[in-house]
């Protein structure tokens, strides 16, 4: 049974810095994590081994070399192996081009029973790269759960909707993207599950690697196109009002109109 965990090295949320003239994150000196969400689907695949022991946990990722520290953790915390997409190519890839490259990775890799993603990186909060990969591997998907399991080739996930949540069924080959449950620990590693993990060997692919066609990845080939992004101001602006509570209404109401909050 293989188990794939698709995994993303993001900027620590309080550092994002964006290069103005291309729309990407700018990740030389900014401190790196590994997105909590895909911490939580590798938790997810480690309790789905424990009832399953010749289930087979393969992480990727694409990224600079750097991202292999985030592999790393994730084979001290348990999976088998370990895979890098890594190439100048992939520099700038939407998430179309993303979850292209990842399933090309995947095939690449070998057959997929089960393909666990987060829901969404806290660098974008796009929740599109898992639906994505399920959408070029043309398999089913069940989105937004916060616990999956498997029994044989059938796939049980507990899926939240707004008031409430479904325990939803599909046969494998299946994607998952999981959320997490609110004031959940996400567990770390020991030192000496460190050390051990640090001599298991990464594969690193290029694009070359994994017949990916350079139209449909990088720049290039990102159909999303970004007018414009940028880091929310920290600036705050306070407006004390001493009056009655109606005068106080008014003049919020007019406050509001001047900042084009409201017509």
């Amino acid at each position: 049974m293989n188990i794939f965990v698709c995994i993303k090295q993001v900027p620590d949320s309080s550092e994002v810095k964006i290069n103005p003239e291309t729309g990407t994150l700018i990740r030389a000196g900014v401190p790196s994590i590994l997105n909590p969400y895909d911490h939580f689907a590798i938790v997810a695949a480690l309790n789905i081994k424990k009832n399953n022991p010749d289930a087979v946990i393969n992480v990727i990722t694409m990224g600079p070399p750097q991202a292999k520290a985030v592999i790393q953790l994730a084979l001290a915390l348990g999976c088998d192996n370990g895979y890098l997409l890594s190439d100048v190519a992939f520099a700038g890839s939407d998430t179309w081009a993303t979850s292209y490259a990842l399933s090309q990775g995947i095939k690449k890799i070998g057959k997929a029973d089960l393909i666990i993603c987060g829901m969404q990186a806290i660098d974008g909060d796009t929740a599109q790269v898992g639906p994505g990969i399920a959408s070029q591997l043309n398999i089913p998907q069940i989105t937004f759960c916060d616990n999956v399991d498997l029994e044989g080739k059938k796939v049980i996930a507990k899926r939240h909707i707004d008031d409430g949540y479904d325990i939803v069924e599909a046969n494998t080959p299946c994607v998952v993207t999981m959320v997490m449950p609110k004031d959940y620990e996400l567990p770390f590693p020991s030192f000496v599950d460190i050390h051990k993990a640090s001599s298991k060997t990464i594969i690193t692919y290029s694009a070359d690697d994994i017949g990916a066609k350079k139209e449909y990845i990088g720049l290039k080939g990102s159909p999303t196109q970004v007018n414009r992004i940028y880091p929310p101001s920290k600036e705050v602006k306070t407006t004390v009002i001493n009056t009655t509570s109606v005068e106080a209404v008014e003049k919020i109401i007019e406050i509001m109109k001047q900042e084009n909050f409201i017509k």
